[in-house]
C-alpha cells in the first residue's frame, strides 16, 4: 500500500514490467476500432478522439486541466478540440465507446481464445492487485481513472489495471521532468534522442508542435549542454535522462512492492507474452519509432 517499503523489489523490474503493460495498453491508440467507436459519436478527428478518450475520466473539463496532465501536447493544439468535444459526445459515451474499441483492439490482435485463457484471467488479478498500491496523491489521471468500475471480462479487467498502472507512472514521470526543468516539447526532444522514443514525424502530427518550435527547443537543449550539434544526447544529457527514469521508477514503486517480486515477475511475463502477440498482429505502425 502507499507508504510501505519498497526495498524488497528492483526498481528495473517494475518498469520492465510497467513497459509491457504500457504497449498492451497503448494498442488501443492506434487501432481503427477506436476511430470508428468515437466517429460513431460524431468524434472523428483523429487528435480529438485522444483527447477525448484520456481525458474523458477526469469528466468535462477544460484545455487547461489537458495540457496539464497531457504535458507534452502544445495547448494552442488541445483547445482547439477541448472542451468543443465534449459539446459532441459526453465523456460517460466516450468513455463506453473507448471500452467497445478495447474489446475489439484486443480481440483481433490477441485472437478471442486468449481473451478468457488462464492466463489473461491470471494477468487481470496480478495487475490489478498491484494497481492496490498505486497512490492518489498528485496523481490526476491515474486518480481519475481509478474512480472508473473494474470491467467484470478478464481481458477488459487486465486492460483497466494496465492503464491505472500506466497512468500512475506517467503522472509521476511528470513530476520528474518538471524537476528536471525540461517543459513539453523539450521532454519530447531529449526522449526522441535516446532512440526510445516516437518519431518527430508522429511528434510534429500529433503533437501540435512545428519544426521551427522543435528546433527550438533543440537549440535551448544545446544550451544547456543537454544535446550535441547533431541533436544527440551529451553525456550530459544521458545522465539527465538516466536520473529521471530513476527518479520515476522511484515515485512509482509503491504498486509493484505490493505485488512483490515473484508476483511482479509472472505479471510480467504474461503481460509481454501478449504484447508479442499484438505486435505479431500489426498493432502499431512500422514507423513509429525513431530519432528522424
Amino acid at each position: 500500500m502507499p507508504g510501505m517499503t519498497t526495498a524488497a523489489i528492483d526498481a528495473r523490474a517494475g518498469r520492465r514490467c510497467h513497459n509491457a503493460l504500457n504497449s498492451l495498453h497503448s494498442t488501443h491508440y492506434f487501432s481503427p476500432d477506436l476511430g470508428r467507436e468515437l466517429g460513431e459519436l460524431g468524434v472523428t478527428d483523429p487528435r480529438a478522439v485522444n483527447f477525448a478518450v484520456r481525458a474523458a475520466a477526469l469528466g468535462p473539463v477544460g484545455a487547461g486541466a489537458v495540457t496539464a496532465t497531457f504535458y507534452n501536447y502544445k495547448h494552442d493544439l488541445v483547445a482547439r478540440h477541448v472542451p468543443a468535444v465534449w459539446e459532441t459526445a459526453t465523456p460517460e459515451q466516450v468513455l463506453a465507446a473507448r471500452e467497445r474499441a478495447v474489446d475489439a483492439t484486443l480481440r483481433r490482435l490477441l485472437g478471442a481464445q486468449a481473451l478468457t485463457s488462464a492466463e489473461m484471467t491470471e494477468a487481470a488479478g496480478l495487475a490489478l492487485r498491484a494497481a492496490e498500491g498505486c497512490s492518489r496523491s498528485a496523481r490526476p489521471l491515474y486518480s481519475a481513472h481509478a474512480d472508473l468500475p473494474v470491467p467484470k471480462a478478464p481481458h477488459l479487467a487486465f486492460w483497466h489495471a494496465a492503464t491505472l498502472l500506466r497512468e500512475h507512472r506517467g503522472d509521476g514521470h511528470l513530476a520528474a521532468l518538471v524537476a528536471a526543468d525540461l517543459d513539453g516539447l523539450e521532454a519530447l526532444v531529449t526522449h526522441t534522442a535516446t532512440g526510445k522514443g516516437m518519431a518527430p514525424k508522429w511528434i510534429l502530427t500529433t503533437r501540435g508542435w512545428s519544426r521551427e518550435e522543435w528546433d527550438a527547443a533543440t537549440d535551448r537543449l544545446r544550451g544547456r549542454g543537454l544535446v550535441d550539434d547533431a541533436g544527440e544526447l551529451t553525456e550530459r544529457g544521458v545522465a539527465l535522462r538516466d536520473e529521471i527514469e530513476r527518479e520515476t521508477d522511484r515515485l512509482d514503486a509503491a504498486p509493484y512492492a505490493h505485488l512483490g517480486a515473484e508476483g511482479v515477475a509472472r505479471l510480467t511475463e504474461l503481460a509481454t507474452a501478449f504484447t508479442r502477440t499484438a505486435l505479431g498482429a500489426g498493432a502499431f505502425p512500422a514507423d513509429l519509432l525513431g530519432k528522424r
